[in-house]
């Protein structure tokens, strides 16, 4: 309902308030991945008649006003990124906006609400996002908002853990170089890196990139092997 909605959005507000308020140095709202914001941006859940639902951008409006809420409860130097996705666990296929177009009228909405970074949830980082580009979702993302992207997928592995919805044996990932990740790095294509299941293999991950340790670097499929046995 709209009660339940705004009660929502005011919770979204305070829970960034009060994450500045202890000494946090942003927050990320969690937009991906099917929870309750994905939901309201996409068409097959988002089934509302109402300004929360219809075309692509009307879909957006809750996201906007939850956005809003946040940045109005914090202090303007204080960073909100917001992470969301194109894929669904349900579907690995399906794409919020299938084209560059579609994309851009996709995030204006939240550009103009007051995000500063966007975290573009990949399954894999070098795949292209659109045909005829080698740029990824955070590298669309950064080129139609000028925002810095983060990017995120498979960092690490040589082989992901699922393709095409088929899991893979936990044996079959192993450690690939980070080489062409950093060259996209260096090229601007995107400013940040999000790793996931390489720093559950390996908690000093940071430290041994830093270092230059790549061959200290344990496969995230050994490490889970070692777990099970």
């Amino acid at each position: 309902s709209d009660s339940e909605i705004a009660d929502v959005i005011a919770a979204f507000g305070q829970a960034a308030a009060d994450a500045e308020a202890i000494g946090a140095d942003g927050v990320q709202i969690h937009a991906a991945h099917g929870y309750l914001i994905d939901q309201f941006f996409w068409d097959r859940t988002n089934r509302r008649s109402d300004s929360y639902g219809g075309d692509a951008v009307n879909r957006t409006r809750f996201a906007v006003e939850v956005v809003r809420a946040c940045r109005r409860r914090v202090s303007a130097e204080f960073p909100i990124l917001f992470r969301w996705s194109q894929w669904k666990q349900q579907d690995y296929h399906v794409k919020l906006a299938p084209t560059p177009v579609a994309l851009e009228a996709f995030l204006a909405p939240l550009v103009d609400a007051g995000i500063d970074i966007f975290d573009c949830s990949t399954r894999r980082y070098w795949d292209p996002e659109f045909t005829g580009s080698e740029l990824n979702l955070a590298g669309w993302t950064k080129k139609l908002t000028g925002l810095p992207t983060i990017t995120v997928g498979s960092v690490g592995l040589s082989r992901p853990n699922w393709i095409d919805g088929e899991a893979l044996s936990v044996s079959d990932a192993g450690v690939s170089s980070l080489d062409p990740l950093i060259e996209r790095l260096d090229r601007g294509e995107f400013d940040l890196v999000a790793i996931g299941r390489a720093l559950i293999a390996n908690p000093d991950l940071p430290r041994l990139l830093r270092d230059g340790r790549t061959e200290a670097i344990q496969p995230y499929a050994n490490t889970m092997l070692g777990a099970l046995v």
